[in-house]
């Protein structure tokens, strides 16, 4: 005689609001369309990181198409990532979001938007495409137990006494500010890596350069001092020290070194990205024959912005009066250390509490890659930055987002 419940609709619970639990939903009915799937999400708001990133453009992923090369771009987990991308990577993103009617595109630093230049635009496609598949939404619902049991497991809700039986579980609850915030996922077995704080900017209390703020450098190379982390790109001054996607990348390679040293450190600035004097000096010597007579203040022979340029003139000790044929060699050296090696003491950091991302999470050792399964919790999966896995800024964030939730929820 023939078990009728094995007839029944396989229940799946998705754990979190945000942009894996979507994908991950989204996934499990395109390999299980029977598949009644509902997503719990504890607060009112839905998608909340994918409404506020890029400056509310959404930065979907990066144009970056070779797992190999993409998995770089990882602090954390960039082994396991390269294996998950063979499954599902950026390509599969753009073709994903195309076959829904939303077309990406891609800026000259690989960063990857809706062509709308509009996060709602991806926000509405995954509320269209939850209804579509017929995906039960639930906000305001907090899941406070997860239990194991023959058949699957059972969920305690805030506020309910009653246990709700899912067969399997995706979670996607994303990344946590503190270690306590995991105990859940601890209890079950789960390895965990400490959560600390990832892509923050320098913050430099007090400092006279603050006062250039909204002003970037478009390629500089910032390195902290004594260790061997470096990057280069666009640097931002902000009222409270350096931002931008150099000195955000680099608060990211470097987020546990600098959480054991309290975020205090020095950063060495390379204002040119040209890696030596010599080069420099010959710059100036093939420029100076047509600004001898000009004042340096006005003659800037590296295309650096006024101000910034302004600002290092200042902070060389020459006169904004001084013309280029009375510098004397010692200022000119001076000048050139400036431009190569301005240094500068870091006290505390910032995050933003919208885009806010850590490292750390359940350890990989604790995941199989290739379904995202819990090796101690068979049928709990997940998904996102619950993971010990983040990006550099530049859309990696929610690729790994994307990537992990489609293999999740393949439910293999």
């Amino acid at each position: 005689m023939s078990d009728p419940a094995r007839f029944e609709p396989l229940k799946v619970a998705v754990i979190g609001g945000g942009a894996a639990g979507f994908f991950a939903a989204f996934s499990v009915k395109e390999h299980h369309p029977e598949a009644e799937v509902s997503l719990f999400e504890k607060t009112g708001k839905l998608l909340a990181k994918v409404k506020v990133s890029g400056g509310g453009r959404c930065n979907v992923t990066h144009a970056c198409f070779t797992p190999s090369l993409l998995s770089k771009s990882y602090p954390r987990g960039e082994k396991q990532m390269k294996k998950a991308f063979a499954v599902f990577q950026p390509e599969d993103t753009v073709k994903w979001f195309s076959k829904r009617r939303v077309e990406l595109k891609a800026e000259d630093d690989g960063r990857m938007f809706p062509v709308s230049n509009d996060s709602q635009t991806i926000i509405d496609c995954f509320l269209e495409e939850a209804r579509a598949q017929h995906i039960r939404i639930a906000t305001q619902t907090a899941v406070e137990e997860i239990t194991p049991t023959d058949q699957g497991f059972s969920l305690g809700f805030r506020g309910t006494e009653t246990p709700v039986h899912f067969d399997k579980v995706i979670i996607a609850t994303g990344g946590s500010p503190k270690e306590s915030g995991l105990n859940w996922l601890k209890n079950l077995g789960h390895p965990i890596a400490s959560p600390l704080p990832s892509l923050f900017t320098f913050n430099i209390p007090k400092h006279p350069i603050v006062k250039l703020m909204g002003l970037v450098v478009e390629q500089a190379t910032v390195r902290i001092q004594g260790t061997k982390l470096a990057y280069s790109g666009p640097v931002l001054v902000t009222h409270w020290g350096m931002s931008g996607p150099a000195v955000l990348k680099l608060s990211a390679w470097g987020a546990r070194k600098l959480a054991e040293q309290d975020y205090r450190f020095t950063v060495q600035v390379n204002w040119l990205s040209i890696k030596n004097e010599a080069e420099v000096n010959v710059m100036l010597d093939e420029a100076l024959p047509g600004m001898r007579r000009k004042k340096i203040t006005n003659a800037n022979p590296f295309q650096l912005p006024s101000r910034m340029w302004a600002y290092l003139i200042g902070k060389a000790e020459i006169s904004p009066d001084a013309v280029w044929l009375d510098l004397p060699k010692k200022k000119r050296n001076k000048l050139i250390n400036l431009l190569l090696n301005d240094t500068y003491d870091v006290s505390g950091k910032t995050t933003f509490k919208e885009e806010f991302v850590t490292c750390g999470g359940v350890k990989w050792e604790g995941i199989k890659v290739d379904s995202m399964e819990s090796r101690s919790c068979p049928g709990l999966y997940f998904a996102g930055e619950v993971i010990d896995v983040d990006g550099i800024t530049g859309g990696f964030n929610f690729q790994a987002a994307w990537t992990t939730g489609y293999i999740a929820g393949k439910l293999l």
